[in-house]
């Protein structure tokens, strides 16, 4: 596998019993990485942690763990460090969107919870995997942003918002950590095929409106973004960092 072989190397991947989370987990662990598989509900993640380790047996554990509670996201990583040992890749995958429409209608419910488990919540975790990563001048942290946070949106503002500020946070953050040789870049991906994207798709004229500027034609699907999670988790990346990686089959062009 050569620049993009992980063998050895332990990822923790939230959000990852479906979607693009779980297309990078499969991903990583074909390429050699044990991978800590966690969502909010753990029947899911059971499920694809088996058919990970039916492939490669012992290679990946299932954690539950939600978004709003740090106390559950530290037991999540404390639980792959007991199976595996350190962590080195953690990939930010999972967020919330519980509003669609102008942002005159969300309510301070919606946009708090937005504000907090898509910025908050990253932020908390990469505070629980930065110091070993720096103790060991290794490390790549990996946050899945969106092309909503590189343009207005008048469907999911607060969504677009978060995403705008992740990639704000991992310019950031590559200044504080690159002393140390420790690696964060985001991945922009467009409309994705997902059921958490479900509202943009599902309808025919939402698709429609939203492939008619892509240079593809289409909308993507979950493993068409798991290749760049696992280039920027590889030593393929090493001279990368503070980097956004827009995937969207050329809509932002």
């Amino acid at each position: 596998m050569g620049l993009f072989d992980m063998t050895g190397k332990v990822a923790v991947i939230t959000g990852s019993s479906r979607g693009i989370g779980e297309a990078i987990a499969h991903e990583m662990a074909d390429h050699g990485a044990k991978v800590v598989i966690t969502s909010r509900n753990i029947g899911p993640c059971e499920t694809v942690a088996a058919a990970i380790n039916a492939r490669h047996p012992g290679a990946a554990i299932a954690v539950s763990s939600s978004l709003s509670s740090k106390e559950s996201l530290q037991a999540m990583i404390d639980a792959g460090r007991a199976a595996f040992g350190t962590i080195d890749v953690l990939v930010c995958n999972a967020a919330s969107n519980p509003h669609y429409g102008p942002m005159a209608t969300i309510t301070d419910e919606q946009f708090r919870k937005t504000l907090d488990n898509n910025i908050v919540a990253q932020h908390w975790l990469i505070q629980m995997v930065a110091p070993e990563m720096i103790a060991r001048k290794a490390g790549s942290i990996i946050i899945i942003s969106s092309i909503g946070g590189l343009r207005g949106t008048p469907i999911i503002g607060a969504y677009g918002i978060t995403k705008a500020a992740d990639i704000a946070m991992c310019r950031n953050l590559a200044r504080e950590f690159g002393p140390s040789n420790v690696r964060i870049n985001c991945i922009a991906p467009g409309l994705v095929k997902t059921d958490f994207a479900r509202g943009l798709w599902e309808n025919p004229e939402n698709l429609k409106h939203s492939t008619a500027n892509a240079c593809l034609g289409r909308i993507g699907e979950p493993h068409e973004i798991a290749g760049a999670a696992v280039y920027l988790a590889s030593d393929a990346s090493s001279f990368m960092t503070g980097q956004t990686m827009v995937i969207d089959g050329g809509v932002v062009v």
